[in-house]
């Protein structure tokens, strides 16, 4: 079966509800889709890196329980794990502080097998930290040459808007080398100043990708192939427990569906068909609405169960086929 790999920041979440802390769990951009990836039956590992503490143990443990590769993951003997605190408001949805020393950033890592048609999630400040960008705009090109697919997530947090001159190539270089980007209203919002879905697309993304995926949270997401076909996907109405993770969940959620699907990088290098759009976004749809479902950043385990089950029945159909 195809694999994927997840390459970002590993941190400790820390939610807060009424400015008091209600639960810590493991987190991360690309590690929130990976997890939920493993729990759902895909073959995935991660690249990243973690501190020489109780934290950092611990998050190796849990990647290792949710069927996550920990090979390509670096543990620094003088580092502490970095953490992240996620307030909820009324809506549960999280505005965040992070405790990272980026400077003091450095990744080092060998690169993992890689075959034609596997996929590559990557995304957020790490993928444009100019500390770390050497090691991982090598590793990305790698992926390409030999025959990946890279989704990338932009993530953008206003946080690094200070940052954004000195990040901005890197941004567009990131754009230049992804097969499908995604990206949601308040990264646009912080990067453009415009939360208009379509001029974003024609003015920022289209000269670089052909395929953009825009959401905006409990609003429909809006999907852009090629310039010439254009969709909107409404998002169901559900009660939310937390919005963390809601966004990495519905890149897992796109990552399974072109694996169950069997969509190669070769079709997507093209124009895939609506029906199949419809379907990778409709996983899409279902792996965030069940994140939101709880405070957690991954899906649940019973989900997931489900998913791999679907998955096993998609691929023998497959074989058979």
């Amino acid at each position: 079966m195809r694999k994927v790999i997840g390459i970002g920041e590993t941190v400790l979440d820390i939610i807060f509800r009424d400015e008091q802390p209600i639960k810590a769990v493991p987190g991360g951009s690309a590690f929130n889709a990976i997890v939920s990836l493993g729990r759902s039956g895909v073959p995935a590992s991660m690249i990243s890196e973690t501190g020489n503490d109780r934290v950092g143990r611990n998050i190796i443990e849990f990647l290792k329980e949710n069927n996550v590769d920990t090979t390509h993951l670096n543990v620094y003997r003088e580092s502490k794990t970095p953490l992240s605190l996620a307030f909820l408001n009324e809506r549960n949805d999280a505005e965040y502080i992070f405790y990272k020393d980026h400077p003091n950033d450095r990744i080092e890592y060998a690169y993992p097998d890689i075959q034609p048609d596997d996929i590559v999630v990557f995304g957020s400040f790490f993928a444009l930290n100019p500390v770390i960008r050497p090691e991982v705009v090598t590793f990305l090109n790698y992926a390409r040459e030999k025959g990946a697919i890279l989704y990338y997530d932009v993530n953008f947090r206003s946080s690094h808007l200070n940052e954004l001159v000195k990040i901005t190539p890197n941004l567009l270089e990131n754009l230049e080398l992804a097969d499908i980007v995604r990206g949601s209203a308040e990264d646009f919002e912080t990067l453009y100043k415009t939360s208009d879905a379509e001029r974003v697309y024609r003015t920022q993304i289209s000269f670089y990708s052909k395929k953009f995926i825009y959401t905006r949270a409990s609003e429909p997401v809006e999907l852009w192939d090629n310039g010439g076909f254009h969709k909107t996907y409404p998002v169901k109405t559900v009660n939310t427990v937390s919005t963390i993770g809601a966004g990495d969940n519905f890149n897992a959620g796109i990552v399974y569906g072109l694996i169950k699907n069997n969509i190669t990088r070769q079709q997507i290098d093209t124009q895939l068909t609506e029906e199949q759009w419809d379907a990778v976004i409709a996983c899409a749809m279902e792996f965030s609405e069940d994140c939101c479902k709880s405070i957690s950043n991954n899906v649940s385990p019973e989900f997931g169960q489900q998913k791999k089950a679907e998955l096993e029945k998609a691929m023998e159909e497959t074989v058979e086929s």
